[in-house]
């Protein structure tokens, strides 16, 4: 049984869940920076200085973030990026969002020939009309251009 007293029963969940689009984010990126160079481990930061978000929320991206990025032996990247976003009506969102590239095209390493971008975006603020950023999971589609990457965030409704 569950807290509330609900026969829980194993892969019987319910309904997959479905996806509200809720906003776009487009950060705007400088180059990389190589923490880490061996061949079996790549680490590079890559600098967060500004962009803007539009949606429900809406705001910009604050500068001063950074996006830190691995290379793995798969020929995935992982990423975990962390800024803030200052709405338009002066509240700060804090924002830790992690993902996965499954990985670039191999012959060109061409970012519009990428398979597979998703992320994880987990956000904080103290902004009572924001609350529902805190109490919701969210996913983010995400591609790279033009020194930018933009993520399209879609709440998971139940």
């Amino acid at each position: 049984m569950d807290a509330l007293g609900t026969q829980i029963r194993p892969g019987v969940a319910g309904p997959a869940p479905a996806l509200r689009y809720a906003f776009t984010i487009v950060a705007k990126v400088a180059p990389y920076v190589p923490l880490i160079g061996r061949p079996a481990e790549q680490i590079e930061l890559i600098p967060i200085t500004g962009g803007e978000v539009n949606g429900e929320l809406a705001g910009e991206v604050m500068p001063g973030g950074a996006d830190w990025c691995t290379a793995r032996s798969d020929e995935a990247f992982q990423v975990e990026a962390r800024y803030g976003i200052r709405t338009h009506d002066g509240h700060y969102v804090d924002v830790v969002n992690s993902g996965i590239l499954r990985h670039l095209d191999a012959e060109t390493g061409d970012p519009a020939q990428m398979r597979y971008f998703m992320t994880s975006p987990v956000f904080r603020t103290a902004a009572p009309e924001l609350q529902w950023l805190t109490r919701s999971a969210f996913i983010g589609r995400a591609a790279i251009f033009d020194g930018n990457t933009s993520i399209d965030v879609y709440e998971i409704t139940a």
